[in-house]
């Protein structure tokens, strides 16, 4: 989207919808509770910088400059003079990440946990935890903080500097709990026993086959109250059965390692689970593994296709890559901490697109999930530019009306799950020799 005629109406509009669906106060309480707070009158506030970051997420293909003109965050001043461009670097780093990341755990605790609860699967909410990769712009410090990825012979290190996320995610309606990211080579295993407390009682947690160990799923289903994990099993997984509950359904065990119970004492010795074998069209068998051990109250069938959802993060990821992103190569900022604080506003920038989606899939009467992102992103950017000229009395009448439309334009239609695609890409590499890290 670019910044033509009419274009300053367009995002101060959308900024004035997605500024009304985060609680004012809870802006001000963000600044106050990391010490970002200031008594000291500035044309450009600290509480309009956080804006400014949601805007550089949602804009991809301006400069910051441009959004803090166009989203109108300078207070007036007393003289014509526009703000300087350094100011408005400062003003990011000024501000820092941590208000980012407190408004962002504060809006995701009111909105996901809020989603989850109205979807629930048989009295369990459901989320999903996955782990990926974010490219950096190449600079001495980001490499030096979060590193790369080395493949080792010709190929050698990564281009970019790598960020490792790790996010819990409401699974049916992609909006996020929780995250956490830090350098490329701590694990997403790690990451992901630091999300374990943000998981609420009375959820099941579906993770990929990389997390089937016992000092990870243990504890999560132990440091709470109903709660459940669900998983596919590696290869060299083993355990004993203990009984047949039916057809490719059965309870079984396993022995947890004596060095795992060394690290970690809390540890049982026999890990107690349910195992399911099934099969796929077009793919070997494979078992899931749970902690869903009633057969009756949670039926195989319904838990080999709850295991199946686990593919909307993947999802989610592409929709924040693919599109809120624009496939750029890495984000913007050349530090670490200039990251850390885009990457708050990422989050939560994805989460306000995502909770205007389940406000209009409510409209429609349909799952979350049949709401095209690219489709409600689109209008979201393009059809908001009435809410500049709007009077706040008549906000609500417009905003159903908005909602409206997007349940008439932007449902999918039925997902068919008969359909299956191998992993593959139409292009596999480019002609061009690699450029390596540090040529000029």
């Amino acid at each position: 989207m670019g910044f033509g005629v009419g274009a300053a109406q367009v995002d101060r509009g959308m900024f004035a919808r997605f500024q009304a669906s985060i609680d004012p106060t809870w802006v001000l309480e963000a600044l106050a509770a990391t010490g970002t707070a200031t008594l000291r009158r500035r044309r450009f506030p600290a509480e309009q910088v956080v804006w400014l970051v949601l805007g550089m997420a949602l804009f991809r293909d301006a400069s910051i400059v441009e959004v803090v003109k166009y989203l109108t965050l300078v207070l007036p001043g007393s003289g014509p003079r526009p703000i300087a461009d350094s100011a408005v670097a400062q003003a990011r780093a000024r501000l820092g990440s941590s208000p980012l990341r407190w408004l962002f755990e504060k809006c995701a605790e009111a909105w996901a946990k809020a989603s989850a609860d109205r979807l629930r699967w048989r009295g369990l909410a459901v989320y999903g935890v996955d782990g990926t990769t974010v490219r950096v712009p190449d600079s001495a410090e980001n490499r030096a903080k979060f590193g790369s990825q080395d493949a080792g012979g010709k190929r050698g290190v990564s281009g970019y500097p790598l960020v490792r996320v790790v996010t819990l995610m409401a699974l049916r309606s992609h909006l996020l709990l929780a995250a956490r990211f830090g350098p490329y080579k701590v694990s997403e295993r790690k990451h992901a026993r630091d999300l374990w407390p943000s998981v609420p009682d009375d959820s099941l947690v579906v993770v990929d086959r990389n997390f089937m160990y016992a000092r990870d799923l243990v504890p999560l289903q132990a440091n709470g109250t109903n709660r459940h994990w669900l998983t596919r099993a590696r290869k060299n997984n083993k355990w004993r059965v203990v009984k047949r509950l039916g057809p490719g359904d059965a309870l079984a065990e396993v022995l947890v390692n004596r060095r795992s119970r060394r690290e970690d004492p809390s540890l049982p010795e026999r890990w107690p689970m349910r195992a399911i074998r099934y099969r796929r069209r077009g793919f070997r068998e494979q078992t899931l593994l749970t902690s869903l051990l009633d057969p009756v109250k949670y039926p195989r069938a319904e838990v080999v296709a709850l295991y199946h959802e686990r593919w909307e993060l993947e999802l989610g990821y592409d929709e924040v890559k693919t599109e809120l992103l624009d496939r750029e190569e890495a984000i913007r900022s050349k530090s670490p901490a200039g990251v850390e604080q885009e990457l708050w506003g990422v989050a939560l920038a994805y989460n306000l697109v995502r909770l205007e989606m389940e406000r209009a899939a409510e409209v429609a009467e349909v799952p979350p999930t049949r709401m095209s992102f690219v489709g409600c992103l689109r209008a979201i950017k393009f059809q908001l530019v009435l809410f500049a000229a709007i009077s706040p009395g008549k906000m609500a009448k417009v905003l159903e009306r908005f909602h409206h439309e997007l349940a008439a334009t932007c449902v999918l239609p039925p997902r068919r799950s008969e359909r299956f695609y191998p992993r593959a890409v139409k292009i596999k590499m480019s002609n061009y020799p690699r450029k390596r890290p540090g040529a000029k």
